[in-house]
């Protein structure tokens, strides 16, 4: 069986083909700036060289059947003919309340994430317009959502209400929700196989521009970092993470700010980039700290120790952790973080392999860091929402 994943956003479409007979990727690529000047696509296939253009596209209509075209083109194909794709899985950020799981996507779906584009305002819109553009380029072809929020539904009511009135979640659902969940699930998945148990106390730590954490108990998410945003949480690239709310309020009295203008410094000027004032680049920062940038070596103090903060939480809050494990872009990439955190946690039986954990970079590789007498283990383990996505859609469309 073959599943075609996307994963749409304003201005671009990420796409997998996945060969579901043996979970590999036959083809991948993106097409960039859709809408926009200076418009560009991507196709890779392993084994070939990468296809690379500059060319228009006005709507995301347009970019599906790019993709379309090319998957099934004589040059750069690996298809026959598009009826050889069963079925399409695409990510939507937020389901809300309505979703727990993937489902197939019909017009009561199409509805009911219409009505979330309230909660995510960012990608909702975004998602629908990739499912409408693949329902009208592949008619009568199974469409299936996988929501980023469904893994974190399994919270307890203690874990995902804010202490406000509780009229506003009775009326608006203002809640914690979560994101990531595609990411946290799969990983959580491949530690309880590592650990080769089903009953295990998991702190998934996705760690990228966008970060997150998830406390995950014998398989179902109890507690996460982010909240009714992805706002909530660590301190992201350009995200401020959780600050004290009387803030919010005392910058928009002292800078003369409008909602929205207070939302975008929250969102895409703090973070990384605003403690830095330059990037929101963790490599940078990487680089430059060990160059002696004394700024970027606070926002590395920063990030251990909102990191230590929120695992030692989650162990607390689960009554024991058996693995902690590291996911994401910077996550799967950066040692150094991975050697502060379990030097901190040392107290609770972490201890990791410096050789292992110096060696353990992205790849297709699963690593366990952790020293044979680690009573609590640290896990690398390279993320693949868009497998679990293509497995999601298999399952629902068999």
């Amino acid at each position: 069986m073959k599943i075609l994943v996307i994963n749409a956003g304003s201005s671009s479409i990420k796409y997998q083909l996945f060969d579901m007979d043996t979970d590999s990727v036959l083809a991948k690529g993106m097409c960039d700036r859709i809408g926009i000047a200076g418009g560009n696509f991507k196709h890779k296939v392993d084994g070939r060289d990468d296809y690379k253009i500059e060319i228009q596209m006005a709507n995301h209509k347009e970019a599906v059947k790019l993709v379309l075209d090319t998957l099934v083109s004589k040059e750069h194909g690996v298809l026959e003919s598009l009826s050889e794709i069963s079925a399409v899985g695409h990510r939507v950020l937020h389901g809300g309340e309505k979703f727990s799981g993937s489902v197939v996507v019909d017009e009561n779906v199409i509805a009911a994430i219409e009505e979330c584009c309230e909660l995510g305002p960012l990608h909702n819109p975004h998602n629908l317009t990739g499912i409408r553009a693949c329902e009208a380029m592949m008619p009568g072809v199974p469409q299936v959502a996988v929501f980023d929020t469904g893994f974190h539904q399994t919270m307890p009511d203690y874990a995902y209400l804010y202490a406000l009135p509780y009229e506003y979640y009775e009326k608006y659902r203002i809640r914690r929700y979560g994101f990531h969940g595609t990411s946290h699930r799969y990983v959580s998945m491949r530690a309880a196989a590592m650990l080769g148990r089903t009953d295990a106390k998991i702190v998934t730590c996705h760690l990228g521009n966008g970060s997150s954490l998830a406390a995950v108990d014998s398989g179902k998410c109890f507690d996460t970092s982010m909240g009714l945003t992805p706002l909530e949480g660590i301190m992201m690239g350009t995200r401020c993470g959780s600050i004290d709310p009387a803030i919010v309020p005392l910058l928009m009295k002292k800078e003369n700010l409008t909602p929205d203008e207070i939302d975008t410094i929250m969102n895409k000027k703090s973070g990384i980039l605003g403690v830095s004032q330059v990037t929101s680049d963790n490599r940078d920062i990487e680089e430059g700290a060990k160059a002696g940038n004394v700024r970027y070596q606070l926002i590395e103090n920063m990030l251990c120790h909102q990191l230590t903060k929120l695992i030692g939480g989650y162990a607390a809050a689960m009554g024991g952790v058996d693995a902690i494990v590291f996911t994401g872009g910077i996550g799967e990439n950066n040692p150094q973080y991975r050697a502060r955190v379990a030097e901190k946690l040392a107290f609770i039986g972490v201890e990791i392999d410096p050789a292992i954990n110096a060696e353990a970079k992205r790849t297709s590789k699963e690593y366990d860091l952790s020293t044979p007498n680690a009573k609590v283990k640290m896990l690398m383990i390279p993320t693949n929402e868009e497998l679990m996505i293509a497995k999601d859609t298999m399952e629902l469309v068999k």
